[in-house]
């Protein structure tokens, strides 16, 4: 595990395609200087140290120390010590349609890039509490276990797509049945699962499971990502539009946010409905419910100990430094006997 101290010393590293840049700019500038001097072998004869390589070299340690000083300022750290701390929070399960109506850009940049983006928010205005995920569409699929790593969670948030499951629909039933499975406690009364989805060709049962899941003691809220007036499924190749889903009649298949299927499902937990078209309405919808729940204690392992490890690259930085220093731009007498280049020999 390792931790980044100062993050803003980042901008520190456009320094180096600068450096790069200017040194191009001057050797242009001394090639056309020179050309205007003397011709190629008068030149040569004049200067018959003179060498290619060295500047490039000179130039890459001296961006190699740019970087070693730039990782330095960042101060990267190292965890060296594991230990168990209790915290209270909510366990929350979000579950993620990913069917092919998903696809659909009605809303920008589309319904399934949208959903990452709300849950991603969502995840990252969370403090103690753990979260899992579960992919769905005509079937559920555990993603990522209950868990207090949130980059983890993100991480396989941004990983999923449509092409996930093979059997197309949105099985919200077999998610919220699933989503029991996630909870290790029957008893606690601090379980939460978000449902995001555009709530087309759900199964007929998915509200009674629902009610279910609310007897067992968890709470559900359902977003709905899209737009009630719909729009086409695109199909893509690289990102290139070739055309769009039609149905068994050849017409254009126009997906629509079902905003009552989600609803229903909502009251039937008795939990509450968000409509996902604007994030920040949603961030504080959820803040809100999870604040009216109970907090639950639970033990969890994480880095309490890290050492700063800028010593390491300052040292590298100040002699990739002294080497660019110390290293002349001319040919040294050893290199110039290796002939690397198969120069030809003066006349």
């Amino acid at each position: 595990m390792y931790q980044l101290e100062e993050k803003i010393w980042f901008w520190a590293l456009a320094v180096i395609p600068a450096i790069i840049l200017l040194f191009l700019i001057i050797q242009l500038w001394k090639y056309k200087t020179q050309k205007k001097f003397a011709d190629k072998q008068l030149l040569k004869r004049l200067s018959p140290n003179k060498s290619v390589f060295k500047p490039v070299l000179k130039i890459s340690i001296l961006c190699l120390a740019f970087l070693c000083l730039t990782i330095a300022m960042i101060n990267p750290k190292i965890g060296t010590k594991l230990e168990t701390v209790k915290r209270e929070g909510v366990d929350i399960v979000f579950a993620i349609d990913v069917s092919k109506s998903m696809l659909a850009e009605d809303i920008a940049p589309n319904r399934l890039e949208k959903s990452k983006q709300l849950v991603t928010q969502i995840i990252n205005n969370l403090a103690s509490d753990r979260v899992g995920i579960i992919a769905y569409a005509g079937k559920a699929f555990p993603q990522l276990p209950i868990t207090t790593d949130y980059a983890s969670a993100k991480m396989f948030l941004q990983s999923m797509n449509t092409d996930m499951l093979s059997s197309q629909g949105t099985a919200i039933n077999e998610a919220i049945t699933l989503a029991k499975t996630f909870f290790d406690d029957e008893e606690q009364t601090n379980r939460v699962l978000i449902i995001v989805s555009d709530g087309e060709d759900h199964s007929e049962t998915a509200a009674s499971v629902a009610e279910e899941a609310h007897e067992e003691g968890i709470k559900i809220v359902t977003i709905g990502v899209g737009n009630v007036k719909g729009g086409p499924i695109p199909e893509k190749r690289n990102g290139v539009v070739l055309n769009y889903k039609k149905d068994q009649q050849g017409e254009t298949v126009i997906t629509k946010l079902n905003e009552e299927t989600l609803k229903n499902i909502a009251e039937a937990a008795t939990g509450a409905y968000i409509n996902g078209g604007n994030t920040n309405e949603v961030v504080e919808s959820i803040r809100d419910v999870l604040n009216t729940m109970d907090k639950k204690e639970f033990e969890a392992k994480q880095f309490a100990d890290f050492k700063d490890q800028f010593q390491w690259f300052l040292g590298f930085g100040i002699f990739f430094l002294l080497l660019d220093i110390v290293l002349l731009d001319r040919k040294t007498a050893w290199l110039k006997k290796l002939n690397l280049f198969n120069e030809a020999p003066e006349a």
